[in-house]
């Protein structure tokens, strides 16, 4: 799969960030091109925002992807077409911004959701469902490009798919759903969120497959997916709700914990 935006990446074979030669231009999701909608019922503002939105992949030399606008939240829910990245009003006659957002993760917990209104006192009950940023009206454009490279960078994870070849069969997984790999007694395991596979590639397959930038090596025998990170200290790594752990050397406990949060800041 080809992606939108390749940013920074952290190679997990050693924790440097390396800068990648060129852009790739399509991302694709079962086939289809990225879509994002614009809800407001200000359509001038709207079709501002499509415009920058345009610029941005523009100026990136990406191929734009669809973009719609719907002036309410009745409207939007009724788009059954896939909703990859939504810019949501919070006050709209009819449905709120706040309702349509619930509704919208309620179906797809990938969605990418940005907040814009002029009323911050929104903000705590739109981070309630795990808004991805909050943007203020008049938007800055400045802004509005560095958390779109986010968003990008965070769809790619979630949408780009990793074979997982056993003795018996393969498998396909998202990226996303990979919580870490483990080698142990010659033995490598993909742990994921569904189950495990035991993979017939070495620890060395995995460092030069897996260079997203949510991956990194802990420790020769462990790679792990920041996004399923629920604390660590100075040796260990617990994962996926204190259900895995891993092996951290204190070599790399500083480079670790600055990859986290990095990653964090990245999707706040």
């Amino acid at each position: 799969m080809r992606c939108y935006l390749q940013n920074v990446k952290i190679n997990v074979s050693n924790g440097k960030k390396n800068i990648p030669k060129e852009k790739s231009e399509v991302v694709k999701h079962g086939g289809n091109i990225m879509r994002i909608l614009i809800c407001d019922d200000d359509l001038l503002a709207a079709d501002q925002l499509k415009t920058c939105l345009k610029q941005f992949f523009s100026k990136n030399k990406l191929k734009t992807p669809d973009i719609a606008i719907y002036p309410n939240g009745e409207a939007l829910l009724a788009d059954t077409k896939t909703k990859d990245i939504v810019f949501l009003d919070i006050e709209m006659p009819g449905l709120s911004g706040i309702f349509v957002g619930s509704e919208l993760k309620k179906s797809n917990h990938n969605i990418i959701i940005f907040i814009i209104t002029s009323y911050a006192e929104y903000l705590d009950e739109a981070m309630r469902f795990h808004v991805f940023r909050y943007l203020s009206k008049p938007l800055d454009k400045q802004r509005l490009f560095r958390n779109m490279r986010d968003a990008i960078q965070l769809y790619n994870t979630s949408v780009t798919k990793i074979p997982i070849e056993t003795k018996t069969s393969c498998y396909t997984v998202f990226a996303s759903e990979i919580i870490l790999v483990e080698s142990q007694n010659r033995k490598v395991t993909i742990h994921t969120s569904k189950r495990d596979y035991e993979s017939i590639h070495s620890m060395n397959y995995w460092r030069e497959k897996l260079t997203m930038n949510c991956f990194f090596l802990s420790h020769k025998s462990f790679i792990v997916n920041l996004e399923h990170v629920s604390d660590f200290n100075h040796s260990l790594i617990h994962l996926y709700n204190n259900q895995f752990e891993a092996y951290l050397t204190r070599r790399n406990y500083t480079q670790f914990k600055e990859a986290y949060l990095l990653y964090l800041e990245s999707i706040r």
